[in-house]
């Protein structure tokens, strides 16, 4: 019965990752998809709390099925063959602790949206060192010849 509640809980990880991945394309800013910036991300936090809640799923089939093994393996009455945490056990609690960190940060996104607004930065082109030299010394203009640089000039 307990296996069939960790499989019945990791196909429900799996389903709502899906899920919470394919919202969490349509809320991200560099998409088309899904409106203004204040309903992206609406579906942004929707995506955190759909991660959190497939990672919760996750680290719970993981839990349930590590305390049945430890139950057994100290059980001095239990005789069929014991089984030990395995590599398996370990790798689904640092993937459901990922998801629900990423679910996390999805969900904190929302909150640095709101607060500050983007403020967009001017381009001021890029200055080399004659550029430069002559915007210093405007006055005395420079007789000598550019000098070209090769690739080992920069290391």
């Amino acid at each position: 019965g307990y296996i069939q509640a960790c499989r019945g809980l990791m196909i429900s990880a799996v389903c709502l990752g899906f899920f919470g991945a394919v919202f969490g394309l349509i809320g991200m800013k560099c998409t088309k998809v899904g409106g203004s910036d204040q309903t992206k991300a609406k579906i942004a936090c929707l995506a955190g709390l759909i991660f959190i809640l497939s990672g919760l799923c996750s680290m719970t089939s993981c839990s349930l099925y590590a305390n049945r093994i430890t139950s057994e393996f100290f059980d001095p009455s239990f005789v069929a063959q014991k089984y030990e945490l395995g590599a398996a056990l370990f790798i689904g609690w640092a993937g459901a602790s990922l998801c629900i960190i990423g679910g996390s940060i999805f969900c904190f996104s929302i909150a640095e949206n709101s607060n500050s607004p983007r403020r967009g930065y001017a381009y001021n082109g890029a200055t080399s060192v004659m550029s430069s030299r002559t915007k210093v010394h405007n006055s005395v203009p420079d007789k000598t010849p550019p000098k070209h640089f090769d690739k080992n000039a920069y290391v």
